[in-house]
């Protein structure tokens, strides 16, 4: 038997303590082998709905698509729409159904109204959840409606420009919640950040393998060898926080250990290019590229007018991908960020939504692009001042997203597949899936509550 065991990643050794980049001391989440009925079973998934997804402090969107009071977004799981609307008290959230007959009250995902009126039978509610009037009033019984049917509220609180709803009655405070430190998320700006491109697209697995394939990099040198020239996929940073909240800390800029070519090869050079640095001119190694990159960023924020004064140097290269449970994971970069949700299927416990958000931090430069590796489409528009509709994609439809997320939504339902087998007893996670652990460990202690 090999005994050897392979060293901790720590991407700065010299990161103090109290700093948001120094390595988190080890959590013991013990050596169990979980149940895998979570992954298929409709009993389960009744009971996911009850303990888990009621009761948890959702990501329903963005502050920044609800600048002005009557905006407001539709934040959908499973069964249940939730409108989030900015008032002139501030945000709040209801139930998107009239308190009449139950009728869907706003169907379009994005928009603006002070005033909802229902489809059915044309009650009308003001944006603040108080009923504004009820057509032919005088024909009910006063006894019916004298409790004056609003809206029912639904928790809301922001963090970082994110806005989570909860549809538990005395929920715990969101900051509390989270799970992670102190300035973590704010140091990105994401309430200054703004969605290029919004897509949901259904894949066929259960969301919690779309949670687990996205919390490791373990899988990477296999599924996506693309990757092995550009990402460090052996120097990662692995760290766990308080209710399930967790992180992996991904080497963008350096070739995977696993590659002894220390050239600099066609992706480190399409990286140099992205900013400004002309990669034939480049006279350093393979080794030299990561630190270049974040010279030339910080040459290229004070040039454009961007804010990354509360970032290290390892945060304008390196991808902070952050687990927030039970359903969230946020790809963090200097240049914007990937809000990525995996949302449960309305029936099929083998079925889940992909929904991601790619946000910008617009620049002073009309020229400004993001980064290629962003995966975002030629053409779109980056500047900010329109939001895009939301693209939605059906099991059979390609959504766009790139290689490597087209690699993950073909390689998921064998997965799935696969660990339906009476010869598949559970999964064995290794350190490089400690994030996996952490995440069913919470997941578990929800569902006992």
């Amino acid at each position: 038997m090999n005994s050897q065991r392979i060293p901790v990643a720590v991407i700065n050794p010299d990161a103090p303590a109290d700093s948001l980049e120094a390595k988190q001391p080890d959590v013991d989440n013990g050596v169990d082998i979980f149940g895998k009925e979570g992954y298929f079973s409709k009993d389960y998934m009744a009971l996911e709905w009850d303990k888990l997804w009621t009761r948890s402090w959702l990501i329903a969107g963005v502050e920044s698509d609800i600048p002005n009071v009557g905006d407001y977004f539709l934040a959908n799981i499973r069964e249940e729409s939730i409108i989030v609307t900015r008032t002139e008290e501030g945000l709040k959230a209801f139930y998107n159904v009239c308190s009449h007959r139950g009728a869907r009250l706003l169907n379009q995902e994005h928009g603006n109204r002070n005033v909802f009126v229902c489809p059915f039978h044309s009650w009308s509610f003001k944006n603040t959840g108080e009923l504004r009037t009820i057509t032919d009033e005088a024909y009910f019984k006063p006894e019916v409606i004298a409790h004056r049917p609003g809206l029912k509220p639904v928790h809301v609180d922001t963090h970082a420009g994110i806005v989570f709803v909860n549809m538990g009655e005395n929920p715990p405070p969101l900051e509390k919640s989270i799970g992670l430190p102190e300035g973590y998320l704010e140091a990105y700006n994401i309430d200054k950040m703004r969605v290029v491109r919004h897509v949901r697209s259904e894949w066929g697995a259960n969301w919690k393998v779309g949670v687990e394939a996205f919390y490791e990099s373990y899988h990477l040198h296999q599924v996506h060898p693309e990757t092995r020239g550009v990402m460090g996929d052996l120097n990662v940073q692995y760290d766990l926080y308080p209710n399930g909240a967790s992180r992996m800390i991904v080497p963008l800029g350096e070739p995977s250990p696993r590659i002894r070519d220390k050239t600099v090869n066609e992706g480190l050079k399409m990286m140099l290019q992205d900013v400004g640095i002309d990669p034939e001119g480049f006279n350093g190694t393979a080794e030299d590229v990561r630190r270049a990159i974040q010279v030339a960023k910080r040459e290229r924020e004070k040039r454009l007018g961007l804010d990354y004064s509360r970032l290290t140097d390892g945060q304008l290269t390196d991808s902070w991908a952050t687990g927030i449970f039970p359903n969230a994971q946020i790809g963090c970069h200097p240049e914007g960020v990937f809000l990525m949700r995996f949302l449960p299927h309305e029936s099929d416990p083998e079925r889940f939504y992909y929904d991601t958000m790619t946000l910008i931090l617009p620049a002073d430069d009309p020229n400004y692009k993001p980064p290629d590796w962003m995966g975002l489409p030629e053409g779109t528009d980056c500047t900010g001042k329109v939001r895009p509709p939301v693209e939605y994609y059906s099991i059979d439809e390609d959504p766009q997203l790139g290689l490597v997320l087209s690699q993950d939504a073909a390689l998921l339902p064998v997965v799935q597949k696969g660990m339906r087998s009476r010869g598949f007893e559970g999964q064995l996670w290794s350190e490089q899936e400690q994030r996996l652990r952490h995440f069913h460990v919470e997941l578990e202690r929800r569902l006992k509550e």
